[in-house]
């Protein structure tokens, strides 16, 4: 049941934001990730975990959404605070590192699935919310830009998906439920 849950929640979550954004709102995809992380966090049986997995997908998301912008790939609808990585997309970042433990269990230990399934969700989501929402903005050719967030993608979700399993693992051997 937590499964679909967390499943149906981060799916909301990441409408919201990306339909706030589009309309030029960055507020209500942050709104909206601090309620899903008050309610994962509480939820959660593994929060240190939790709390780990948010810390290094920010820092991921930091990077790689700064890259994207500065090198010309990507723009943003509601860039506020910045014009680089702002804060609804980084609250994304933050909501889907929550989904790491709940959804995404069966990668941990499959660090190529996983970097097929980064390489192609990724720059599918970031189409999407280009396409269907206008929150993301992709310069014409898209190729490239689409090209740059797979690689991004491929490389991020196996990081977290491992980080998760190693912290996950000395959570068990530590006797910590």
């Amino acid at each position: 049941m937590n499964f679909w849950l967390t499943l149906a929640a981060y799916e909301a979550v990441w409408f919201i934001a990306v339909i706030g954004a589009g309309r030029g709102q960055w507020w209500p995809g942050v709104a909206v990730t601090l309620a899903f992380a008050a309610w994962r966090l509480a939820v959660s049986v593994h929060r240190r975990v939790e709390w780990r997995l948010l810390a290094v997908a920010l820092v991921v998301g930091l990077v790689l959404e700064n890259l994207w912008v500065r090198s010309g790939l990507l723009g943003y609808a509601a860039p506020w605070p910045w014009p680089a990585a702002p804060a609804w997309l980084l609250a994304l970042w933050l909501a889907f590192a929550l989904t790491i433990v709940p959804l995404f269990g069966y990668v941990h230990a499959r660090p190529l699935l996983a970097a097929l399934l980064g390489a192609l969700g990724g720059p599918l989501a970031y189409l999407g919310a280009a396409r269907g929402w206008h929150a993301v903005l992709l310069p014409a050719p898209a190729w490239p830009a689409l090209l740059a967030l797979g690689a991004g993608w491929a490389l991020a979700l196996p990081l977290l998906a491992t980080l998760a399993r190693r912290w996950l693992r000395a959570e068990l051997a530590r006797g910590v439920t």
